[in-house]
């Protein structure tokens, strides 16, 4: 089951994604607002195994302390969590530190939590360490492909170029009717993306 919330002031999506057997499951992108996603959880009996951070962007990182569970990220975006000038937190003077990464990841890694399992795709530009997670026929982007555009790459750390290699060579290789689940606003499919997404 994959259950989705817009959090905090920039409507960031935190996804949770569980197991219906073992009703394990991980917290894609907790940006804020950690007790609404607590009570999600509870609603549906369903037991945090992992935090995973598509990014380290404050808006993506911000109730990682409140879930107290293991925090996943790709190594080059590790730093962030723990700096509140990278992670651009300090610009809205909020300070925002995470936890320490348990475990960093890179490109290819599989996660697994009850029976099922995400696997790591390095897709950097918005962040040197940006991710998406592949399930099946979905894919969280995070803040690199959203319905109808793309990241900003005018950030820190930001490279145009390599964000549109890696949507060309990451994610619009992907089956058509692959759900993608992005960062900010609604659901879309890699074919609509490569139909009428006019960054692309």
């Amino acid at each position: 089951m994959v259950l989705k919330l817009a959090v905090g002031p920039m409507g960031s999506n935190c996804y949770i994604v569980g197991c219906g057997s073992s009703l394990e499951a991980v917290i894609i992108d907790p940006g804020a607002e950690g007790n609404r996603i607590k009570s999600l959880l509870e609603k549906h009996s369903l037991k945090g195994k992992y935090i995973i951070n598509t990014h380290g962007h404050g808006d993506h990182i911000g109730a990682n302390n409140a879930l107290g569970l293991p925090v996943l990220i790709h190594k080059l975006d590790a730093g962030f969590l723990t700096d509140p000038v990278k992670n651009l937190s300090a610009s809205f003077f909020l300070n925002i530190s995470s936890p320490r990464a348990a475990r960093l990841l890179e490109d290819a890694d599989v996660i697994e939590f009850g029976r099922l399992s995400l696997s790591v795709i390095h897709t950097p530009g918005h962040t040197p360490g940006s991710i998406s997670l592949k399930m099946e026929n979905a894919v969280f982007t995070g803040d690199t492909l959203f319905c109808g555009g793309v990241g900003r790459t005018d950030l820190p750390g930001g490279d145009e170029d390599k964000l549109l290699k890696s949507i060309d060579e990451r994610l619009l290789v992907l089956d058509d009717d692959t759900i993608v689940y992005p960062g900010h606003g609604p659901d879309t499919t890699i074919g609509e993306e490569k139909r009428n997404n006019p960054f692309l």
